[in-house]
């Protein structure tokens, strides 16, 4: 049996562009979904994926992070971190739904809509090769890199 094929979206991306993901077919990709800018675990996976762009891209691999804020917010995230990749605003949660990443969470003792930490890798034919949800940061990035050099 196949791998389901990722679902397809054109979203607004920093550095001016738009992300189509069919357009990225020929090349893996790797998709990560992460609840909101500046805060510490988001700062932190983002940090890690970006250390990592050199080793991603050897392994022909094109990175995105995706969340619902807006796209100056991105575009100051991505500033601040020097950022060798784009990041793409979702705030009317197309993607994020397509995915199946808005979650019911606690916080602060009432249940809140919000983004699961979740990855995806795509392959090259832009079927679903790996999927993590709930994803823990520390050693994140290194595990989706092993398993993008592992195709």
């Amino acid at each position: 049996m196949s791998a389901p094929l990722a679902p397809d979206f054109s979203l607004p991306a920093t550095g001016g562009q738009t992300v189509t993901l069919s357009a990225l077919r020929g090349r893996n990709v790797v998709i990560y979904f992460y609840p909101k800018d500046n805060t510490p675990g988001c700062t932190n996976e983002t940090r890690d994926f970006g250390a990592l762009h050199a080793e991603f891209a050897a392994a022909d691999c094109t990175v995105l992070g995706i969340s619902r804020d807006s796209l100056k917010s991105h575009e100051n995230f991505k500033a601040k971190l020097e950022l060798p990749f784009e990041l793409v605003s979702d705030p009317e949660e197309k993607a994020c739904e397509a995915f199946g990443v808005m979650k019911l969470k606690n916080m602060y003792g009432k249940q809140v809509r919000g983004i699961e930490r979740s990855t995806f890798l795509i392959d090259a034919t832009g079927a679903i090769a790996r999927e993590w949800r709930g994803v823990k940061v520390p050693g994140h990035a290194e595990e989706v890199l092993a398993a993008a050099r592992a195709r």
